[in-house]
This record gives structure tokens, sequence and C-alpha cells, in this order.
């Protein structure tokens, strides 16, 4: 139960100014059928427990969806503190900080955050947030094309269609050209990537996990692409890197990604927050605003705005974007995550995400005419093939309160029976029995 610090007499003088004697007097018009009595909950329940158990007390009659949804965007269980310190009214109602001496609370909790970007990736410098993860993308691609003076890239379609279709619409205007390579039974097509990569290419893209769930080391795409004298960009869910090896490690030369597994709750879409990493090398061509530390005249410690070309602060032409603004609300929330779990819950964290994933396979994998797609080790989301259209059994199964997963026919000519199905902390394996049951009764 939460913490409630007022006494006797507060609460009686609270009562007084209402015109009421006692609490029960202030759910007087619930007949007393209807009120909860007592709420009797077991001892030595963590957070998340206690949270499902109210919450599926809550939604006895509303109807909610088990959410086996991915695709980029997940499930997964946000604890308390990150809403009680972001809604604080220093962070939420503040502005971006065009006077930044005057903003040192929200200047350190964005210093704060690149740092733990850094970390996380194993990158020497972030800035302080994008968008969303397909807006970091496009920037780390035009960084790639500053960087390089070439205007061509490698794309594999591993990474998110939707990144993909965001790309090209924010490059249709530019001097950009993409290549892009299919993938291989759900893997990166190396001897095609290899193959594509030539002295005029500015960059080549990945993703890990990619679309399908596969997990992947870009060591040797990263090794093929710098004799070439290109880039490697790498596009990763970073739950996933509490287990996965650190793009920085694989020595890719930027990092980008969709931060709302990072303490933000899904909202229908968003707002979500971009992250953006590089190499110290390549700092003067990353766009937006970051924050460093320096010390005043007096040597105390304190937080600047060490570098923002954006075209509110440069002339237009020099400007590196314009669509660039940081969310420092979800970057303050991602921070707090972080912290909470820190290193060792990072690796928890991600560790259930996959256990419950295998064991999910091996439950949906038992339903007679589903196949488990296992050409490629996975993270936490894997492909199923359906002996009918996904879609089909996507709408079935809502009917039975289940969101199953995302048909990969929407985006992949020739997938229409796949479906791709995630599996968050938050997933019990009684839903997953459930997901079994219910696929089952509808094929």
């Amino acid at each position: 139960m939460p913490f409630i610090p007022h006494t006797d007499a507060e609460r009686a003088a609270m009562l007084s100014a209402v015109g009421a004697r006692k609490i029960s007097d202030l759910f007087a018009d619930i007949p007393p059928a209807f009120r909860l009595q007592a709420l009797r909950m077991p001892e030595g329940l963590s957070e998340i427990e206690v949270y499902e158990r109210l919450h599926r007390l809550s939604h006895r009659n509303a109807h909610e969806l088990t959410c086996f949804l991915g695709g980029g965007f997940y499930d997964h269980f946000i604890p308390a503190a990150v809403d009680a310190l972001a809604s604080r009214g220093e962070f939420y109602t503040a502005y971006t900080p065009y006077q930044p001496e005057a903003s040192q609370g929200t200047l350190q909790a964005v210093f704060e955050y690149q740092s733990a970007i850094c970390r996380l990736t194993r990158m020497e410098v972030a800035n302080a947030s994008l968008y969303d993860g397909g807006t970091a993308l496009f920037e780390a691609a035009m960084m790639a094309v500053r960087a390089t003076g070439r205007n061509r890239i490698v794309l594999d379609s591993g990474v998110s269609p939707i990144y993909r279709v965001m790309l090209r619409s924010y490059t249709r205007n530019l001097h950009v050209e993409f290549e892009e390579v299919d993938v291989a039974h759900g893997q990166s097509n190396r001897a095609r990537l290899q193959a594509a990569i030539t002295d005029q290419t500015a960059a080549v893209i990945v993703q890990n996990p990619n679309f399908f769930g596969a997990v992947d080391d870009f060591t040797d795409i990263a090794a093929r692409a710098h004799s070439r004298g290109c880039l490697v960009i790498a596009s990763v869910y970073p739950v996933s890197l509490g287990l996965l090896k650190a793009p920085g490690d694989m020595d890719v030369d930027i990092v980008a990604g969709e931060g709302q597994s990072l303490g933000l709750p899904l909202s229908f879409g968003g707002p979500y927050l971009g992250f953006l990493a590089t190499r110290l090398a390549l700092v003067r061509k990353m766009p937006g605003r970051l924050v460093g530390e320096t010390v005043d005249r007096q040597g105390r410690r304190g937080y600047v705005l060490t570098l923002q070309a954006r075209e509110q602060h440069i002339r237009r032409e020099k400007a590196t974007s314009n669509i660039c603004s940081n969310e420092a609300l979800c970057a303050l929330r991602a921070v707090i995550y972080l912290s909470l779990l820190g290193k060792q819950g990072l690796h928890d964290l991600a560790q259930l995400c996959a256990t419950k994933a295998e064991y999910a396979k091996q439950r949906l994998s038992a339903v007679p005419g589903v196949c488990v797609k296992r050409s490629a080790p996975t993270f936490n989301e894997f492909t199923l093939e359906l002996p009918i259209d996904a879609s089909e059994v996507v709408a079935r199964l809502v009917d039975k309160g289940i969101a199953a997963g995302f048909p990969l026919g929407r985006y992949y000519k020739g997938m229409e029976n796949y479906l791709l199905v995630a599996v968050t902390e938050k997933r019990t394996r009684a839903e997953i029995g459930h997901l079994a049951e219910a696929l089952e009764s509808v094929l």
C-alpha cells in the first residue's frame, strides 16, 4: 500500500472542511452492497505483482487485450517511480531551455540521459534525443552522407518497414539513393550485403534484432564497410542490449533506436523517443542538442548546451537538421527507468523477456498447423507460419481478448500467412497458454 503522510488531526480537519464526520461518509451515495469492504493482498508481492493483481480486479468488467504485439513498440512494465518523478512540475511544465544557464536541472537530466545511452550502446557521444526511432534513423543516414560526401546507402530489408518508408519519404527531394538488400529466411543476406558495399557507399543500415526478431552480429559487415570508407548504422531495441552484444562492440559507427521501451507507455502511438549515439569523431555531424558538463569560475560543476547545430542557433545553411527538437520529458522518463533498473536489472529484464519468448515458442509450436521459424536466434520476438492468412487469425483472436501479433503480409509480399509475436516480461505463463489455446481454436 502507498505511504500516506497525513496525521489523524489533518484528516479530521479535511473531513470537517467538507462537512463529513468520518471517511465512510464520503461514500454514502454508494449502496453498501457495492462497496469494497477490504482488499486482501498476499504478503511479499513485488510491485509488478501488486500492480497486475489490482489491474485484473479493476478491469473485471472491461475488455482489455492481452498484448503480444511488437514490431518496434512493446508492452513493458513501467515502475511507479517513473511517473512520480517525471510528473514533478519542475520537469513537466518546463519548456526547451533557450536560456540554458537558468535550466540546470533540465540540463543535468539530459546529460545523465546522454551518458546512459552511451553506456547502453557502447558509443562515445549521444545527443539530447529526437522525435522517434524513425527520425533518428533518418538523421543517422544524413550524418553518414555529410561525413563521407557520398549519397548511396545500402539498406537491409530486415530494417523496420515503417522506418524504410520514413527514410524514403524524408529523402524524396534530396540526392540520396537507397539500394535495398532482401533478407534470406528472415536473416540478413550477408553475401549480398557484402557485395552491395562499394567505394560509392555512404553507409549500410542494419537492425538488431531485425523486424522478424532475428538476432545478429554485424562485426564482419562493419569491417567490410570500413575497408570501403563507408559507415555502419545500426537501429537497435534498447532493452535487448541488456543481453545482446552492444553495437559499439561490433564497431558500428552510428546507433539509432526507439526509446519507447525505456519507461514510456504505448499511448496509441506516442509521444515516443528517438535516441542517437555515435563516435566522437562524428560529433560535429550530429544534429540537435548536446549537453556538456563544465565548471564555473568558482570551480562549481555546471551544465551547458555544448553543441546545438539547429537552424534556430546557427545560419540555416549550416544547420545539420531542422526537425530534430529533442523529447526532453520522454528522455527524462528513459533515464529514470534505466537508473531504477541499473545494469543488473536491465540484464535480468532482458533475460526474462528472452526466456518467456522461448517458452512461448514451445507452447505455440505444439499447436497443430503452426510452425515457429527457427532459422536464427531471437530475443523476445519471433515469427510464426500459420496455415491460413495471419490477418484473419488476428481478427478472430481480438474477439477472444488477445492482440496476437503483427501480420507480416501487411509489409512483405508473399508472407500473408506469417505472424510476428512479441513477448515481454509482462506476459505470464497463463497468458501464453491462453494464446496457444485460442490460436488452436481458430485454426
